[in-house]
């Protein structure tokens, strides 16, 4: 049997037998070869490969099968390739070694030989560090492993604390708080006060918790690691913990970010949490920053602990303030035969009272689209005062399941 057969065939079988069947066989083809085998996310050698770090050659192989998609690249949008299933000869450093990358059960699977296993281990490891530094990206945890989300990246350079729309003093509370903690390490060390930092945002969604984050990463420019899931291979959550303070303490200085922490901590790993947090090992470094919808689900011990979260900010309801400011940001954005007089932006702040940000932007996507049939007839301030009160009672519904209001 040949390479090309090996994957013929074994792209064939069920997942879980693939990987076990291709390990049994490369050993078969390259006895006394040096091997190593992943599927880490962070073991990306086509990206390595393009920083100009090791040299990447697909062998001829009729089941090389590469996707192409477009990326921006320098302001401008270029075709770029990536392997599904390939097989590489790779030079890195004078060395020779080879790749073959397998895509089974939504994942990429690699394995890694050369002639010298001191040289496949150090290339192994040389590619897995340089994926996780973390280079002005964003280092996300979930579902056990650390990986670069591009989306997630894209929409905190999109976001800015001159975007959001926050009552002035809160605003400038977040940021001046985690701008000084980053800052001011010499007094912390001066006065003997441990260099670590807790800030939990609190409210409703929809109210701008989650674009207030990506607004401190985008402004503080600090290494971000963030967690969306504890949840790993093991089924151990506690795995999950240990491995993300892990390395928050090796990329610190940095931000640890929690979304959803209400969702994150259960009965069985609040204890292994906390112990974490409070860092019997030293956090020196790491600002905490999470999020919840729902404080009430959190255990006193997290939430009212200021060793822990050292402080609380609300993300309360818009006030009419806010929400004339929010849509005057969306009016000024339209074409000039769609906006609103200034009256017309009072009013629909006025009628909008107790919607939460997230409630506007729909009452703006809804009205835009009725606009587009009614234009001859209404102005965009006259449909958008008749849809807020259909926004009003899908609230009502969504919030009491039965469209009936309750204390």
């Amino acid at each position: 049997m040949n390479i090309e057969k090996l994957i013929s065939e074994n792209l064939n079988l069920a997942p879980f037998a693939i990987l076990y069947s291709v390990s049994q066989h490369l050993k078969e083809f390259f006895p006394g070869k040096a091997m190593l085998e992943t599927d880490s996310t962070l073991f990306d050698v086509e990206d390595y490969a393009k920083a100009g770090l090791c040299q990447l050659s697909p062998k001829s192989l009729i089941y090389n099968q590469f996707e192409s998609y477009w990326q921006e690249v320098q302001g401008q949008m270029q075709v770029t390739y990536a392997a599904r299933n390939a097989w590489y000869e790779v030079t890195w450093q004078g060395y020779s070694l080879e790749v073959l990358i397998v895509y089974c059960d939504n994942e990429h699977h690699y394995w890694v030989w050369g002639d010298i296993r001191e040289t496949v281990e150090t290339f192994f490891r040389a590619v897995w560090e340089w994926n996780a530094e973390v280079r002005g990206e964003v280092l996300v945890f979930e579902n056990g492993c650390w990986a670069k989300d591009e989306d997630l990246f894209k929409g905190i350079k999109n976001s800015t604390f001159d975007n959001l729309v926050l009552p002035p003093h809160l605003q400038k509370a977040i940021y001046g708080d985690a701008r000084q903690f980053f800052e001011a390490r010499a007094t912390y060390d001066e006065y003997n006060i441990p260099w670590k930092r807790g800030v939990l945002l609190v409210g409703p969604p929809g109210n701008g918790k989650t674009h207030a984050v990506k607004a401190l990463i985008n402004g503080l420019k600090m290494p971000c690691l963030y967690v969306k899931s504890f949840k790993n291979r093991s089924g151990i959550d506690e795995n999950g913990i240990r491995v993300v303070f892990s390395r928050a303490r090796k990329t610190a200085p940095c931000l640890l970010v929690f979304e959803d922490l209400d969702a994150l901590i259960t009965n069985q790993n609040r204890s292994f949490f906390l112990n974490e947090l409070d860092g019997f090992a030293s956090n020196a470094g790491i600002l905490t920053v999470a999020t919840t919808n729902h404080p009430e689900k959190l255990d006193p011990a997290i939430i009212n602990r200021p060793s822990r979260f050292d402080r609380k900010y609300h993300f309360d309801l818009p006030g009419l303030p806010e929400r004339v400011a929010y849509i005057e940001q969306w009016n000024k954005a339209l074409k000039l035969a769609m906006r609103m007089s200034e009256a017309e932006i009072g009013r629909v702040g006025e009628l909008t009272e107790n919607f939460s940000f997230a409630y506007l932007k729909e009452l703006f996507v809804s009205a835009l689209l009725d606009w587009v049939n009614w234009r001859e007839a209404a102005t965009l301030g006259e449909v958008m005062a008749l849809q807020t009160d259909l926004l009003r009672q899908q609230m009502l519904t969504t919030n009491t399941g039965k469209g009936k209001k309750t204390n």
